[in-house]
């Protein structure tokens, strides 16, 4: 994920200072990391920096001086242009569950990589259920909703593949260690 561009896109609606965009992407991407202030404040300077943000102006609110920012011109087109972009999917498989597995055959055989996909597969299932409940809560917002699709598909891919793995694990420890 790209937090510059996330905190561009939350800036194209007006101008936002830094305590505000942490909480709206908090609150946005609820199945996000959470950003930390540091980070935002970092990232805002970058932005600045580069010409895509500008400070426009300073509010106190019983508290520290707040600087607000807005997105430029050239931010705008930035954004635009990320949004645009069509995502490649990965070319490499880049999962620690996948890598585990197939290192757990390596080293330990096939006892120990059936017995971590078994673990693994009861964690997925656990947090299955955790999501299903976000969909199904009168409270939940749409973007709790969103949120929840896209981790419950990708769970049920994972898990998917759990199982189809667990059928072959013997065969490919037989192509590890012939």
């Amino acid at each position: 994920m790209s937090t510059s561009h996330v905190l561009l896109g939350l800036l194209a609606h007006g101008p936002r200072h830094g305590y505000d965009l942490k909480r709206a992407h908090d609150d946005r991407l609820p199945q996000a990391k959470p950003l930390a202030f540091g980070q935002v404040y970092a990232t805002l300077g970058r932005l600045e920096r580069d010409g895509l943000v500008e400070q426009s102006g300073q509010e106190r609110e019983g508290g520290p001086d707040r600087t607000s920012y807005a997105l430029t011109d050239t931010g705008r087109e930035r954004l635009d242009e990320w949004l645009a972009a069509v995502e490649p999917p990965a070319p490499y498989v880049t999962s620690t569950l996948f890598a585990k597995v197939v290192v757990g055959l390596l080293a330990a055989g096939v006892e120990a990589a059936s017995g971590y996909l078994v673990a693994q597969r009861a964690a997925h299932s656990t947090r299955l259920r955790e999501l299903t409940a976000i969909k199904t809560d009168a409270q939940a917002t749409v973007g709790d909703v969103i949120a929840a699709d896209y981790a419950i598909t990708h769970l049920d891919a994972d898990l998917r593949w759990m199982q189809t793995t667990l059928q072959r694990v013997s065969e490919l420890n037989r192509e590890v260690n012939p």
